[in-house]
């Protein structure tokens, strides 16, 4: 067992404060990417094996708590490697769906029939 201060290089918080539990994660389709992502560029940015991990998780769409749930490791924890990703370009970060959509404007009659829904359960 790795402990989770090794993983993250000895960073505790993570730099970004925009990251929660239900925002979506996608790997960004690019062919620089994705050799970095192979290991075929070196350097001190060089990614982890969590970092592999995740990349390869977030092909298709995943939230933060996914993420960290399939990595086994703290969310914490992950949202520091996440925000390495990101900030080198490599995954795209944005609130799901149905949070964008409210912040427009509520859906009074969806959320009239959820209320009808649940009542006659």
């Amino acid at each position: 067992m790795v402990r989770p201060y090794t993983i993250t290089r000895g960073r505790v918080a993570p730099e970004r404060d925009d990251l929660t539990l239900i925002t979506l994660l996608t790997t960004v389709d690019d062919p620089a990417a994705e050799a970095l992502a192979r290991g075929s560029r070196s350097g001190p940015r060089s990614l982890q094996p969590e970092h592999r991990m995740i990349l390869e998780r977030c092909r298709r769409p995943a939230a933060v708590a996914e993420v960290s749930a399939g990595l086994n490791l703290p969310v914490s924890v992950t949202k520091i490697l996440l925000g390495d990703l990101i900030s080198q370009g490599l995954l795209l970060a944005r609130p799901p769906l149905s949070v964008a959509r409210v912040s427009g404007g509520v859906d009074l009659g969806l959320l009239t029939a959820v209320r009808e829904g649940l009542r006659r359960l």
